[in-house]
């Protein structure tokens, strides 16, 4: 099977060179066959002045109406305009102009007619006897036509082609939700049995004479509660979670305060704000405490057990209407081609693990609070930053 996603990067640019490769061919052909037509018509205005003078030199009638039919009446396509030596219209062919218009409007059309004619094409010289005279004309409707169908073609096929990427985008990004949704849902229906019988246990040594004043107990309660909260997360993905004006740094350090006591004592926490400690933002709390755990753990795994966690809290934005958490680790950094990479479902550089973490993490910030959620900094052997941004 072609690793398609795995190599989407690769597929895209030969994708691009191969639409690249077409344009260009489609526009060269059409230019060969304007060059083409455009020496016929050339032809054409040649063969007219050449008639026009043989008709001012022929003393035969049958002759001139022979050439007045055949060769000048026949242009009906190429606008033509016949000047002095001086350049001073004295007549016109296939050139539009309004009914009833006064011979000054029709002087002004036609010098701006001749002025276009003058750039696109030398004039025909009709040399005879004393006086000369000048044919100027311009590309009939059909040549420039041709001439501008390859962009206009392009532009409607790089439109379907943007419309095509955009439907396949929103088809996957809907099945991919539709399989975050039931992975979810069937994670917390798995959890719930474990669960309710754990809670048992759990009010059974509490209340058991053996286990009294057991610090064990007490943490014991703490995991189960925190599985509650899990199963609440899970059961919450696919639908809208409420967003409650919370003291941001209170939820932040609680998250922080779990995950500080279950982790390697290797590993130093720390927490700050740069603004008063009431100060809310919209959050869902238990999601909410996801995102800071996935982010903290990936930066432990990071560090391989040992190294510090700093997160700082502080306004952002013109008039601080945002909240950013910034999650700084001492670990071995980013490479600068996979910075948006570590976002997607799958990616990771651990021996065992899924990937999701970070996708999960985002996805719940993104699309859940309308916030933000990126690398800010990231430095080989030297470590990385994450902000997440949040309404306030």
């Amino acid at each position: 099977m072609i690793p398609i996603y795995s190599k989407k990067t690769r597929l895209k640019l030969v994708i691009i060179v191969i639409a690249l490769l077409i344009g260009a061919a489609t526009v060269i052909y059409s230019n060969i066959l304007v060059s083409k037509l455009s020496e016929i018509e050339r032809q054409r205005i040649a063969l007219y002045a050449r008639g026009l003078r043989f008709m001012i030199d022929s003393e035969s009638d049958d002759n001139k109406v022979f050439i007045q039919e055949e060769i000048i009446d026949a242009n009906k396509t190429i606008p033509v305009i016949l000047t002095d030596g001086d350049e001073n219209v004295q007549d016109s062919k296939n050139i539009p102009l309004p009914k009833n218009i006064s011979e000054k409007k029709k002087r002004q059309i036609l010098e701006r007619e001749l002025a276009i004619m003058k750039e696109q094409h030398s004039p025909i010289l009709v040399d005879y006897g004393p006086s000369k005279n000048y044919i100027f004309y311009k590309d009939s409707a059909l040549l420039s036509q041709l001439r501008y169908y390859p962009y206009v073609q392009l532009t409607v096929i790089a439109c379907f082609s943007l419309m095509a990427y955009f439907a396949f985008s929103y088809s996957r990004k809907a099945e991919q939700n539709r399989v975050w949704v039931g992975l979810a849902k069937e994670t917390a229906h798995q959890l719930g049995t474990p669960l309710s019988s754990l809670m048992a246990w759990y009010e059974y040594l509490k209340a058991s004479p053996n286990f009294q004043n057991e610090p064990i107990v007490e943490e014991l309660g703490k995991d189960v509660r925190r599985l509650e909260i899990i199963t609440e997360r899970f059961s919450n993905i696919g639908s809208v979670p409420t967003l409650r004006d919370e003291n941001i740094l209170r939820v932040t350090e609680n998250a922080i305060s779990y995950l500080q006591n279950r982790v390697s004592k290797k590993v130093a926490f720390s927490v700050k704000a740069d603004f008063p400690s009431d100060t809310p933002a919209k959050v869902n709390i238990p999601l909410f405490e996801w995102v800071i755990e996935n982010i903290c753990k990936n930066a432990i795994d990071a560090m391989e057990g040992k190294g510090s966690i700093d997160v700082r809290l502080s306004f952002a934005g013109k008039n601080k209407n945002n909240v950013a958490i910034d999650i700084k680790d001492t670990g071995k950094g980013i490479p600068k081609s996979k910075l948006n990479d570590v976002f997607l479902p799958g990616y990771t550089t651990k021996k065992r693990g899924w990937g999701l973490g970070l996708a999960l993490a985002k996805r719940i910030i993104e699309n859940y609070h309308q916030g933000r959620l990126y690398v800010k900094w990231s430095e080989l052997g030297k470590g990385t930053m994450f902000r997440v941004m949040l309404n306030r």
